[in-house]
């Protein structure tokens, strides 16, 4: 009977295991008839367009068009590249390589203007300015044109030559002719020694050779026996996983794991592990993040704050834990293709944005914060997924006043240092350079005829008072208080260059001293205003401070569930108004 049983269950079972291969064949089979069927109606439609359509169609734009919105549908980060575009891909995602002159450019009232030059390349050593007018470029008048045909005319391969036709203030035109050399932006922008002993390293972007730029960086900063290393990662939007991984291995031991990826296709679930032994293992590590920290920052700042082995000061990062890869696609296009989400080692993801539930208007929601779960560091610290990195020290971003911002913005910070720049030949050390009152009082008079005006957020609330009272019907029963109230704040408007002038100053610092010292002068200028990099060098100067940190102790463990940083209590009074 148990025979008899075994053999009715055998074949019971081996037909069940053919009913679930003919069930999953059905669904894969209905899956390509899907596919299949929405492609025809997709080519009908297209192809029915372009002959009965009453005008002409430009039929690539209207395909382009309807592949982004097809895709815009899933995330910000799939996306198509069509041939055309390749070259500006590459240049944005894996390379900032590239044959040119060494300069930024900017349209303004028609025109095109020098707004950067690099240190070291034809431009600088053409005495080429930020601030000049580019009048031509090989006889092509630019009046008119867009940056992206400005720029399609500078670039061109390493060695040959290019005639530049500029205008320098008041000056008559001149003529220059550069060779072009191969232009090549560093991912580190920035290193060297900062206070307290400090070894700093600026990384921008994980393009190709991050982390032999981080490696060649660090190198030298051991030379100088450093107290502690800062590695800062601010408005660092990512890049390429493996050279996380790589930056990573600098700090932490052989055979750590640093991120896994799982996505739906299990052949492309890959775990990454650090595979070489660490070149510094030991020195104290600070990690700066900020808001637009994303993706390969994360990674970085994350994992080393799973492992123990950084502090991490700043603003809650961005949130980005999806990982995207490329595809080829016909005559010479590329998809970009969101394949998987990341997790660093605690085991958390930190994706704030939950694109697979949208909204019914097609809106994304952040996930919530009742659906955030704890995880745990390498030495037990409380660490929390779903919303980017938070900081273990929290460090207030501090925002420039509104007659600052509009001084930017109407370019009256980049005139005046134009303006300085051609007056003054030399200028002292970038990190010693302070602008004088007598310089300030000069600046105040050069905005004497410039339109900089700015709406302050209390006339933005005066504003809507009146909207709201005309919508009751009451603002004629206000319209005096209302009026006296706008006229003070008229009045009190004209002292905002004296109320702000320490702010303003340091703006015109940076730029100013960009003028002389390019890039590297711009870190070294402002240095000295800058609160987490102090905080930074404060932190790693405490021993105790820092040990509590890292053991999750004392005033530095985590505050409940975060919804804005993990913080000390200090920071922690500050935390409500730290995502305004």
């Amino acid at each position: 009977m148990a025979f008899v049983m075994k053999r009715i269950y055998k074949r019971w079972a081996v037909g069940a295991g053919l009913l679930g291969f003919a069930t999953i064949a059905f669904g894969f089979n209905d899956d390509l008839f899907q596919i299949s069927k929405n492609l025809d109606v997709f080519a009908s439609a297209y192809k029915e367009v372009n002959i009965n359509y009453v005008d002409d169609i430009n039929s690539a734009k209207m395909i382009k068009t309807g592949l982004d919105a097809m895709l815009d549908g899933l995330d910000p980060y799939t996306e198509f590249v069509p041939e055309s575009e390749i070259e500006d891909y590459k240049l944005h995602y894996v390379s900032t390589q590239y044959g040119g002159i060494g300069a930024g450019i900017f349209p303004r009232d028609g025109k095109v203007y020098i707004s950067d030059v690099f240190d070291g390349f034809p431009a600088q050593r053409a005495d080429i300015r930020a601030g000049d007018q580019l009048v031509k470029i090989n006889d092509v008048d630019l009046a008119g044109k867009t940056n992206d045909q400005v720029s399609t005319l500078l670039k061109g391969a390493k060695g040959a030559s290019v005639k530049l036709q500029l205008k320098r203030g008041d000056d008559a035109p001149v003529d220059k002719e550069l060779v072009r050399d191969e232009i090549k932006q560093p991912n580190v922008s920035y290193f060297g020694m900062v206070d307290g002993n400090m070894g700093y390293i600026k990384l921008d972007k994980f393009l190709e050779n991050s982390a032999d730029e981080v490696t060649h960086a660090l190198l030298e900063l051991q030379k100088n026996k450093p107290n502690g290393i800062i590695l800062d990662l601010r408005s660092n939007g990512g890049g390429i996983l493996q050279e996380a991984v790589k930056i990573v291995n600098l700090f932490v031991a052989r055979n750590v794991e640093v991120v896994s990826q799982k996505g739906k296709i299990k052949e492309k679930n890959f775990s990454y592990s650090t595979q070489n032994s660490p070149l510094e293992p030991n020195l104290p590590l600070v990690v700066l993040v900020n808001g637009r920290s994303a993706s390969a920052s994360e990674i970085v700042a994350g994992s080393l704050q799973d492992l123990d082995r950084a502090v991490i000061i700043g603003q809650r990062s961005y949130g980005k834990g999806l990982v995207q890869q490329t595809f080829n696609l016909p005559y010479t296009s590329l998809g970009k293709i969101t394949i998987a989400q990341y997790y660093i080692p605690s085991g958390r993801c930190i994706q704030e944005i939950d694109y697979a539930h949208r909204k019914a208007d097609g809106t994304v929601v952040k996930f919530a914060d009742s659906s955030m779960h704890e995880f745990k560091t390498h030495d037990g610290r409380s660490v929390y997924d779903g919303s980017g990195i938070y900081p273990d020290i929290f460090v207030k971003q501090e925002r420039f006043s509104n007659i600052t911002q509009s001084l930017v913005s109407k370019l009256l910070i980049f005139d005046y240092a134009t303006l300085y720049r051609n007056t003054h030949k030399s200028l002292a050390a970038a990190s010693g350079f302070h602008l004088s009152d007598a310089d300030f009082d000069d600046y105040v008079k050069f905005l004497g005829n410039k339109n900089y005006n700015y709406t302050t957020q209390s006339e933005k609330l005066v504003n809507n008072l009146k909207t709201e009272a005309t919508k009751d019907k009451q603002f004629a029963n206000i319209q005096t208080e209302y009026e006296a109230l706008k006229n003070k704040l008229q009045e009190s408007k004209k002292n905002d260059l004296q109320a702000n002038k320490e702010e303003i100053k340091q703006v015109l610092e940076n730029e100013i001293v960009s003028r002389y010292y390019f890039e590297k002068g711009r870190f070294e200028a402002n240095f000295k205003y800058d609160r987490e990099l102090a905080q930074a060098v404060k932190t790693v100067q405490d021993k105790n401070q820092l040990a509590a940190i890292l053991q999750g102790e004392g005033d530095y463990k985590v505050i409940g569930k975060p919804q804005f940083a993990m913080v000390s209590k200090k920071a922690a009074e500050d935390k409500d108004n730290s995502e305004q």
